[in-house]
């Protein structure tokens, strides 16, 4: 949610992001997820930038949007992995093996496990 104030709990908007991800709004998860990436300390940005590309690929999915599904998969691969086996308890290594499972698969099957 853009426009957030600074001094909102970076925890409680991880939370909020995370819940909106399970809850399959792609669109929400990613506005409250790129909030925490732009002001996140720099050796933080790519676990939520990696969130983000999470958050996103099962909307292109749904969207029908297979090429993109398929690169934000791949986009959380690559900036999730330095995290795992896991980061602000978040079970990083599950989340990669959805993002693998779903690019074998070429289909998410529901919302990731965060």
């Amino acid at each position: 949610m853009q426009g957030q104030d600074d001094d909102v709990d970076p925890v409680a908007r991880l939370a909020e992001g995370l819940r909106l991800v399970r809850a399959g709004d792609g669109f929400a998860a990613h506005e409250v997820l790129e909030d925490l990436w732009r002001s996140a300390a720099a050796d933080e940005r790519d676990f939520y930038q990696g969130l983000v590309h999470v958050a996103v690929a099962p909307y292109q999915e749904a969207r029908g949007h297979r090429i993109g599904m398929r690169s934000q998969l791949g986009k959380a691969e690559r900036r999730l992995s330095p995290y795992a086996p896991s980061h602000r308890g978040v079970d990083v290594e599950a989340v990669l093996r959805w993002c693998r499972t779903a690019l074998e698969r070429d289909a998410c099957h529901g919302p990731p496990p965060v």
